[in-house]
């Protein structure tokens, strides 16, 4: 099992680039629709990147 602190890192790492969207499409006055898609997109499409980098998997040996 790999280490929380490491997953809890990476999530509140990936929710402040969610918060600093939603900060910068408040600021351009986006359409409403944009603050459902984006703060979920960086958070699915982050933890897959995060994922696939090997930061959610356990080392071998260690």
């Amino acid at each position: 099992m790999v280490s929380k602190i490491r997953v809890l890192l990476g999530m509140l790492v990936l929710l402040a680039l969610a918060i600093g969207a939603i900060a910068l499409l408040a600021a351009v006055k986006a359409a409403p629709l944009w603050f459902t898609i984006v703060p979920l997109g960086i958070l699915f499409i982050g933890a897959s990147v995060i994922r696939s980098l090997g930061w959610f998997t356990k080392k071998a040996g260690g």
